[in-house]
């Protein structure tokens, strides 16, 4: 089972297409956004995953890891996977943040676009046995991460790839 473990923004990915969203749209950074303005959560720091993950590991078995970087889902998470594999993610299981949802809006990005240059709200994808899901999640919101069930590992054919359900 894929454990999604949330982002704190573009985690410093994908600021060339930012640049250009912003120069196009006119876009004033003190300009409200959810909960922040547009420059907070476009300059929230990235989330450091270290020490969750060490507690995690102390007691779960992680049968991969995979930082979602530049790339994206789409180009990190087949990195972490064997051949012959696919990862069926469920789209709907999290809420994308405001900042992904005004930058594909305010650039006109395609939803594939968005997948493969920005985390979306996702930063962290961990891949445990689906009886350890429960103690898995447990130990991540215990410490403090933003964590659920993102989807599965099936099989395919090949190299992996990613495959968005919605």
């Amino acid at each position: 089972v894929l454990i999604g473990v949330a982002s704190s923004g573009p985690h410093s990915n994908g600021y060339s297409l930012i640049r250009k969203i912003l120069a196009v749209s006119g876009a004033r950074l003190n300009q409200p956004l959810a909960d922040h303005t547009l420059g907070a959560a476009l300059l929230a720091p990235t989330r450091i995953y270290v020490k969750p993950m060490l507690k995690l590991l102390e007691q779960v078995e992680a049968r991969a890891i995979a930082h979602i970087t530049g790339g994206g889902l789409t180009e990190n998470l087949p990195r972490v996977l064997p051949a012959n594999t696919r990862a069926i993610i469920d789209a709907a299981s999290w809420q994308r943040p405001a900042i992904f949802q005004w930058l594909q809006q305010q650039g006109g990005v395609a939803e594939a676009e968005m997948w493969r240059t920005f985390n979306c709200g996702v930063g962290l994808v961990v891949c445990v046995a689906a009886a350890d899901v429960a103690q898995a999640l447990a130990i991540l919101r215990g410490a403090g991460e933003i964590a659920w069930p993102l989807g599965q590992i099936a099989v395919g054919e090949g190299a992996p790839w990613v495959e968005f359900q919605p």
